[in-house]
């Protein structure tokens, strides 16, 4: 299930022509640092959106304990998956363990670089390693029932009382595989062992995240999990359109588009958002100046928040942008100068098919990753990482620890959160127990979805039907 390559640069066009206000194509084609044709950059200038139907999509898929049993036994067992940085098994015999619903895999570093193993007991199917845990096992992994013992490299190396399995053939007790790969720093594991490369299923991200900075120079500043009530699709449709932003977040209209926000589909695993920021928003009627655009976004993200008049001929979002290069140069010696405004200011946020968001460009470095919290198809893990760049020559230190919170803890109160970042992620979950319980509570039953900004939940369901319905054919 490899898509179209669609890296190509198309000419500029509105994406959603009946949306108000300026497109996010014209928004970057008057900004003051381009592209070096003076257009838009070659990354950012696709528009790929077609209409996928506007048919109502049924909560079943979202309540249904069946439906939610056949996305475990057909899809997530098939599909590439983010378990972890790679900073968080750096060393050989650090170990991270990864589960999806029953699965669970021991991630090692091994001398001949990662494994991923079926976290189970050959013996009496204790599990090796506790979920949720990680660390370091040296160079062996040791069911802590019995005390059979397997090198990293997965084989058996010992058997307490061997004398009384003569019958057992130690080469064919190896560990079970998964399939481990890295990309961007990011360590994925697949359970398909015939599925395809990582960057076949990838598509466009390989080639699209070649024009930033990569993650392997950034380390976890922060890595906090939130449990949320409700079906992990519920959780990652939220962060799939912004036409919600005016209800549930009305003070971020003063300082982001949302209804002009861009949708792109570039195959079945991937799509992305182009949210502008230091905009305002067409949704509302402020009749902000580039001043006032100016300070009100230094107030929520940038280091230095004096403010001046712009100078003639500028925008907010360019000055912004000269002081985030200038934040970057000074502070982590990192010269951004090939970068457009765009591509520095910018909120572009890629999603790989089922359940990850990473963000292109310097300007908001995170990753988010949702997924079932074990058979309960009515709650969900929310895992955000915060990034922050390395100096040259710095090393990463030891991983940070995550902190896990609650449905009514606040982000607020997450050390390293900002006060902004903080009260948008709350804003953006609380929510999500009212829509889950309202979907059970559905006379109708079923959900209507925009053509254009709700495209890509609607592109993320006939992916997921692809995956169901080409595993069961085969059964």
């Amino acid at each position: 299930m490899v898509g179209e390559n669609m890296n190509s640069k198309v000419a500029a066009a509105p994406a959603n022509p009946g949306a108000p206000g300026p497109t996010y194509q014209e928004i970057v084609l008057s900004d003051s640092v381009r592209a070096p044709d003076g257009g838009v950059p070659e990354v950012l200038a696709p528009v790929r959106n077609v209409s996928l139907g506007t048919a109502d999509i049924s909560f079943e898929r979202y309540i249904s304990e069946d439906f939610f049993r056949r996305e475990m036994q057909h899809v997530w067992s098939k599909v590439w998956q983010f378990a972890c940085r790679e900073e968080q098994i750096n060393g050989v015999g650090d170990y991270f363990v990864y589960d999806i619903g029953s699965y669970s895999l021991v991630i090692l570093r091994t001398e001949a670089g990662l494994k991923a193993y079926h976290n189970s007991c050959l013996h009496r199917g204790t599990k090796l390693k506790p979920s949720g845990t990680t660390g370091w096992t040296g160079d062996m992994v040791q069911c802590p029932f019995h005390g059979w013992t397997w090198n990293l490299d997965g084989t058996l190396r010992e058997v307490p009382c061997d004398w009384e399995f003569d019958h057992l053939d130690y080469k064919a007790n190896r560990l079970p595989e998964a399939q481990v790969s890295v990309w961007n720093s990011l360590v994925f594991v697949n359970m398909d062992l015939n599925a395809a490369p990582l960057e076949d299923y990838l598509e466009v991200m390989p080639a699209h995240f070649k024009n930033w900075w990569s993650y392997e120079e950034w380390r976890t500043r922060v890595h906090v999990q939130k449990i949320l009530s409700c079906n992990w699709k519920t959780a990652q449709e939220a962060f799939m359109e912004a036409y919600h932003t005016p209800v549930v977040h009305p003070e971020m209209t003063k300082v982001v588009g949302d209804w002009n926000m861009q949708h792109d589909i570039f195959g079945p695993h991937t799509s992305r958002d182009l949210c502008p920021m230091a905009v305002s928003s067409p949704s509302k009627h402020h009749g902000m100046s580039e001043q006032d655009l100016l300070e009100g976004r230094l107030t929520r993200s940038v280091h230095d928040t004096s403010t001046a008049a712009i100078p003639t001929g500028e925008t907010a979002r360019s000055v912004i942008a000269r002081r985030m290069r200038d934040d970057f140069l000074r502070d982590y010696e990192k010269d951004l100068s090939d970068l457009s405004d765009a591509e520095i200011l910018d909120s572009l946020k890629y999603n790989v098919f089922p359940n990850l968001f990473v963000y292109g460009g310097p300007g908001l470095p995170q990753i988010h990753q949702v997924r079932p919290l074990g058979n309960d198809p009515h709650s969900c893990l929310f895992d955000i990482y915060v990034l922050e760049p390395l100096r040259p020559g710095e090393d990463r230190g030891d991983p940070v620890q995550m902190v896990q919170i609650t449905e009514s803890d606040s982000y607020k109160d997450v050390p390293g959160i900002s006060e902004m970042n903080g009260l948008v992620l709350d804003q953006d979950t609380q929510i999500l127990r009212w829509q889950h319980e309202g979907m059970r509570a559905s006379h109708k039953g079923a959900e209507t979805l925009s053509g254009y900004q709700e495209s890509r939940i609607r592109h993320l369901h006939n992916t997921l039907d692809a995956y169901l319905a080409s595993d069961q054919a085969r059964e």
